[in-house]
């Protein structure tokens, strides 16, 4: 099977010059790789900006860079960055209104799996929504996996990378947003009436949303299970969760 490391890839940068003119220009980077115990002049402080832009920074073998870069001339360092500029809360809300509709947003508290966050971009497409909002730490960014995932969705759905989530959901509210978010001892779904302007909140593939950004939500919905597996997949339970919601908004 082709590696992607071998494909055309839109969202990683090798080498010292090309990263730190990155750095300089302002482009958004999700992350740094760094050949363990780098300590060339030009490549630490390169290091010492990102820290100052809190650019997440890992430490790798070089033969793990070797394989990441394709093999090119990486000179010990690499970065990661989205294959699409992020949008902005107000570009969810201008998508809305651009379709005389009531916003539905689907809101990820930390998911972290690229093909997670691929496969709900893109029944976010399929569903309707305007827009989809990611936290910028501890999760998933717009890179090369995530697009394939998509199939091409993220072409078509904004995607909004905020500081913190719970002050965002409460800026979602105070813009007549009701908050549903996805946890267990919640309301059946079916019960519940998504008609109005609505974002629909997806925790961690692991811990689920958390206890900040739950007690933020206005509403908490469940997924019945009827088997002896008591949770879905992210993205399986985003991907039901979000039929609900575009089936109250036809």
């Amino acid at each position: 099977m082709k590696s992607e490391t071998n494909e055309k890839r839109s969202d990683i940068i090798v080498g010292r010059n090309p990263v730190s003119e990155a750095i300089r220009s302002g482009r958004e980077i999700d992350r740094i790789v760094v050949t363990k115990g780098e300590k060339n002049g030009a490549v630490v402080g390169i290091l010492a900006k990102a820290k100052k832009l809190n650019i997440p920074i890992k430490e790798a073998d070089v033969r793990k860079l070797d394989y990441l870069s394709g093999h090119a001339n990486h000179q010990g360092i690499i970065a990661y960055t989205a294959v699409k500029e992020y949008s902005s809360l107000d570009d969810i809300f201008n998508l809305a209104e651009e379709r005389n509709e009531k916003p539905f947003i689907v809101v990820l508290d930390e998911i972290e799996d690229p093909h997670n966050l691929g496969a709900i971009i893109r029944t976010a497409e399929c569903t309707g929504a305007h827009g989809v909002i990611i936290p910028k730490r501890r999760s998933a960014g717009l890179s090369f996996a995530v697009s394939k995932a998509s199939a091409g969705a993220v072409e078509y759905v904004p995607v909004a990378r905020v500081t913190n989530i719970s002050s965002t959901i409460e800026q979602l509210k105070k813009r007549g947003v009701w908050v549903y978010g996805a946890d267990m001892n919640g309301t059946d779904y079916t019960e519940c009436d998504f008609s109005g302007a609505a974002a629909l909140v997806i925790g961690n593939e692991g811990k689920g949303i958390s206890r900040l950004v739950r007690e933020k939500c206005d509403e908490i919905v469940s997924l019945p299970m009827k088997g002896k597996i008591k949770s879905l997949n992210a993205s399986v339970a985003a991907g039901v969760l979000m039929y609900a919601v575009s089936s109250k908004k036809d």
